[in-house]
């Protein structure tokens, strides 16, 4: 990810005889303990007193741990002939310097009122971790991260931002020694690099890869690359592999040029999730609401994009099976050795808890016999019987793996799966009525080809899906030929994403005048 970084010194000064105020917004695991230890350890070997307090959040994601640090010269406390009090708490209004280990901790301290504009220097990470609001919503509910920057550049007399945990990862070490290392570069505090650095090489933990954080956090503030002053989030193009290379000429082809983005990303996924036939498929789906688009629309395609979009998805949905092929694959292996920072010669153990209910199994069994299954109670109790309690499997055995990989391979099956059969349908059902809507009602072909964002997950979360989805598809016929039904779909489907349980959305169909 591109930075935006300001080079330079800093202009947040300390008077003569005034305490200076740090206040670290960190998450657990992330070093925000030691970042402030190793504050204190500098400002105590400059001749500085120095104490740090930390007020934990209440868990991970529902607030971060605030660690504050106050100094003060013990050279202007001879003079005064006392020793300072130092606070135990920052005081909003009153912090010299704000270091966030994530841009949403960054908002946290704005909204604390932590970060003053005629004060405050604000060090932020511009990666996200994302909340726990933010993962478990149906609709799209992340923070908008342009909103946080501008709030952030807004809200600072200096914002210095970089993606500061990237730094970290790239030299083996946590996001503390990059962010003190930034901390270092903007000349803030009144000490010099080799300070900083004798402090970390005190604390006699991790000393060479934190320096090395350190020095690449200090070099990506102080000199900054060209081109960080913004970030570049236009992706134009899609790289595409040779098994994919004929479906991305007719890609760029057969479809409008704006929704070849989409397009791409989406053979991609189809083929990652079944073949290359799932994909070309994809594409044959398609050609009717493109040809509608062409005929009705405005030349913008949205109509083709957005349909594009939401096929996609709807058509890789997650079963058993698609969870399995994720969680053996090479790269999630990798991922969590980086996320626990195991090094080359420690051995990791990964644990999957393991709970599928009886459809989520019939799901992925051939339909004939799926139904025959759900039809005979002395075998539905049988399966219950062993699946009630769930059970842990060890993916990092060679027999956990093996059994997930077996799963896995049942994909080559897929499209004769129960679940397949009922998905496929409703796809079907849905693709044949954005046509024809169009026709009449451009707006209102373009709400119904967005519905699909209601259906997600497995088990209890795409039932409710489903149902959600299948009652707005009934209203649809309800309010065709109306002036306001886009509006009126628009207003159901958002109603639905705002309420899994549907209760909400019937309320909001007896609404509806008739």
């Amino acid at each position: 990810m591109a930075s935006n970084l300001t080079a330079g010194r800093a202009s947040v000064t300390t008077p003569t005889g005034k305490v200076i105020s740090i206040a670290i917004l960190a998450m657990g695991g992330e070093g925000g303990g030691v970042l402030a230890d190793w504050l204190v350890d500098v400002a105590e070997n400059a001749g500085y007193y120095a104490q740090t307090t930390s007020v934990p959040g209440v868990a991970q994601r529902t607030g971060a741990t605030i660690y504050y640090v106050e100094m003060f010269p013990e050279s202007e406390a001879q003079r005064a002939g006392k020793e300072p009090v130092l606070g135990l708490m920052p005081v909003p209004g009153e912090v010299d310097v704000v270091v966030a280990s994530e841009l949403m901790e960054a908002g946290r301290a704005i909204q604390r009122g932590l970060v003053s504009p005629d004060r405050t220097l604000l060090i932020a990470s511009e990666h996200r971790v994302y909340s726990m609001s933010e993962r478990t919503a149906v609709a799209d509910e992340r923070v908008d991260t342009e909103k946080l920057l501008e709030a952030a550049n807004a809200a600072a007399k200096r914002f210095v931002r970089g993606d500061f945990a990237r730094i970290a990862e790239e030299k083996g070490s946590v996001i503390s020694a990059s962010l003190f290392g930034a901390l270092a570069a903007t000349g803030a505090l009144p000490f010099e690099r080799r300070q900083f650095e004798e402090a970390v090489r005190r604390g006699g933990v991790g000393v060479e890869s934190s320096l090395a954080a350190f020095a690449a956090g200090y070099a990506s503030v102080s000199e900054p690359r060209a081109g960080q002053n913004k970030t570049n989030t236009d992706q134009t193009s899609v790289a595409i592999g040779p098994r994919l290379r004929e479906l991305a000429t007719r890609i760029r082809r057969d479809f409008p040029t704006v929704s070849h983005i989409v397009l791409l990303a989406a053979v991609q996924r189809a083929a990652d999730y079944q073949d290359e036939a799932y994909a070309a498929k994809y594409l044959d789906l398609l050609e009717r609401v493109r040809d509608a688009d062409a005929q009705f629309g405005d030349g913008n395609f949205a109509l083709i994009t957005e349909t594009g979009r939401y096929l996609a998805l709807w058509m890789t949905y997650e079963d058993a099976v698609r969870v399995a092929d994720l969680k053996i694959r090479r790269t999630r292996f990798e991922r969590v050795r980086q996320e626990v920072k195991a090094g080359p010669n420690q051995l990791i153990e990964i644990n999957e808890f393991l709970h599928p209910s009886l459809d989520e199994i019939t799901d992925i069994l051939p339909a004939r016999f799926s139904r025959f299954l759900l039809n005979t109670k002395p075998l539905r109790r049988l399966i219950e019987r062993f699946t009630g309690k769930g059970r842990v499997i060890k993916t990092s055995s060679l027999t956990g793996f093996l059994l997930l990989y077996g799963l896995a391979g049942m994909r080559r099956w897929r499209r004769g799966s129960l679940r397949f059969e009922g998905e496929y349908k409703a796809i079907h059902r849905w693709l044949q009525m954005i046509p024809s809507l169009a026709a009449e009602n451009y707006a209102l072909a373009l709400e119904v080809a967005e519905c699909p964002r209601l259906i997600k997950g497995y088990g209890e979360t795409h039932a409710n899906g489903m149902r959600n989805f299948n009652v707005i598809m009934g209203a649809v016929s309800r309010v065709r030929g109306r002036q306001d039904a886009a509006a009126i779909i628009r207003k159901l489907r958002e109603v639905a994403l705002a309420d899994e349980s549907g209760k909400k959305l019937d309320r909001a169909l007896q609404e509806i005048s008739p």
